[in-house]
C-alpha cells in the first residue's frame, strides 16, 4: 500500500501546481503562433536558398 500511496501523494501534488500554472491568453497564443509559422517559413527559405547554392556547386566541381 506504500506505493499506491505514493502515486496518490504525487498527482495531488500535480493538480496543486496546475493550479499555480499561468495560462497564456488567447491573443498571447496566436501571436506565438503567427510568430512560429513566420519563423518556420523564413528558415525554409533559407535552408532552400542555401540547398540551391550548394548543389550548384557541386555540379559545377563534378
Amino acid at each position: 500500500m506504500k506505493m499506491f500511496d505514493g502515486i496518490i501523494h504525487f498527482f495531488r501534488e500535480v493538480r496543486n501546481e496546475m493550479k499555480s500554472v499561468t495560462w497564456p491568453t488567447k491573443d498571447d497564443l496566436k501571436e506565438g503562433t503567427i510568430v512560429v509559422i513566420v519563423m518556420s517559413a523564413v528558415v525554409a527559405l533559407f535552408l532552400s536558398g542555401v540547398d540551391f547554392l550548394l548543389g550548384m556547386a557541386v555540379r559545377s566541381v563534378f
